[in-house]
């Protein structure tokens, strides 16, 4: 079977290949785009299977060996082998399964709260929700605000957005975490630097999700939205909160014109949360679990800082900064998801 799937991603390599080399396909670039992201990915499954294959045989040849061998050292090394081979060509067939799985993810919930700091951190977080926000539209990505929570100041409590598109988990899933931001605010008047965050948390949305969630378990609340929506929302107890008693999480949504409306997507949020804390007792070696994306928003969990004074932005996991941040908050965010994808390549 791998055999058959090997061979025929490499014709299919081949073919994308030849089109790639052609000038008249080449003249529009959406053609460039598309193929070169299939081809990515082709070529990904193909270094995955050629290492499941090279562990199955290699797993083959050492109990060849346990089968004739009757040396002690030998057949110990045998065994090794195996082992090692077979923990080899699960974590392959495990990446492989994610590879699937992202490509059937079509939207995700991009949650952004303000961490330690107070305003400032909330001032913060709204850049942060502005940034996201224009990355998606330099992407032609559909994009829709679930809800928010303001200060007083302009600042931002909780950011939630929901972003439609087949490549925008590929490209978000490694925004998750804490971001830092050190800077002087406005309110400081000793031109001291503070620092503070923000967190950011990136929920695919699965289709299809298979949770029971029972009526008794949620406490619904009702108000009026505070968005835009005309009269109607202005008027009548359209937004919704849900608080889901056995994990304490709490969703609210006011993107919709209609209450029933508001409350289907709100039950769609948690089956996504409680569908991701399933895959993290199930798979926690393979998902990076929510909690350790946002930590406890303390500034020395973090993996990102946006250093004004310095004009650098800095991605603590790879260790590379950037400069024009100015530029990166505006949603130039290409260069550093690119590279944190070349970084990462199977995550």
């Amino acid at each position: 079977m791998i055999n058959m799937d090997l061979e025929n991603l490499i014709k299919e390599k081949e073919q994308l290949l030849k089109k790639l080399s052609n000038p008249e396909f080449l003249s529009n670039s959406s053609n460039f785009e598309e193929v070169s992201c299939l081809l990515k990915e082709i070529e990904q499954k193909i270094n995955l299977l050629k290492e499941i294959k090279k562990a199955e045989k290699k797993i083959l040849e050492a109990q060849e060996i346990l089968a004739e061998a009757s040396d002690k050292e030998l057949l110990d090394l045998a065994e090794e082998e195996i082992k090692k081979n077979e923990e080899m060509k699960k974590k392959a067939l495990n990446l492989l399964e994610n590879q699937e799985n992202d490509k059937t993810i079509k939207s995700v919930i991009l949650e952004i709260r303000a961490g330690t700091g107070g305003e400032e951190a909330a001032l913060f977080a709204q850049d942060l929700f502005r940034m996201y926000q224009r990355y998606a539209a330099k992407n032609n990505w559909s994009l829709k605000i679930i809800n928010t929570s303001s200060t007083s100041l302009g600042g931002l409590k909780e950011g939630i957005l929901e972003i439609n598109n087949k490549t925008v988990y590929e490209n978000l899933k490694f925004e998750g975490g804490v971001h830092r931001v050190q800077r002087i605010p406005e309110t400081e008047k000793s031109g001291r630097v503070h620092t503070s965050t923000a967190t950011v948390a990136v929920l695919p949305q699965v289709e299809n999700i298979k949770i029971d969630i029972r009526p008794e378990d949620i406490e619904e609340t009702f108000y009026r939205s505070s968005g835009p929506g005309g009269q109607n929302v202005q008027k009548v107890e359209t937004a919704v909160r849900l608080y889901h008693k056995p994990t304490g999480i709490t969703i609210s949504c006011q993107s919709e014109r209609y209450q029933k409306q508001n409350r289907e997507k709100a039950l769609e949020i948690l089956k996504s949360k409680l569908w991701e804390i399933e895959q993290e007792k199930e798979f926690s070696q393979m998902t990076k679990e929510r909690r350790d994306q946002i930590g406890h928003a303390e500034r020395a969990e973090k993996i990102r800082t946006y250093n004004f004074p310095q004009d650098r932005v800095t991605d603590h996991r790879i260790k590379k900064s950037w400069h024009n941040m100015n530029n990166i908050l505006e949603g130039n965010l290409e260069e550093i998801i690119e590279v944190l994808k070349k970084e990462f390549p199977q995550s």
